[in-house]
């Protein structure tokens, strides 16, 4: 499986910087918040944790 780790960050970094909880997030991808948190800290990884990611990377053109 590849590695997120820069990924997580940026979103992680992202949030931080725009005021924009796990929470509301995960309301707006219709996922649970423990399991978003799981993701962006990197203790739960799979294929759907990787894609949402990439999902959040391309939605808010996080670079």
């Amino acid at each position: 499986m590849p590695e997120t780790l820069v990924a997580r960050e940026k979103i992680q970094n992202y949030l931080n910087e725009n005021n924009i909880s796990i929470s509301d997030l995960a309301v707006m991808y219709n996922i649970k918040k423990q399991d978003l948190a799981d993701y962006l800290a990197g203790r739960k990884s799979n294929p759907r944790g990787n894609k949402l990611i990439l999902r959040i990377i391309s939605d808010y053109k996080i670079r």
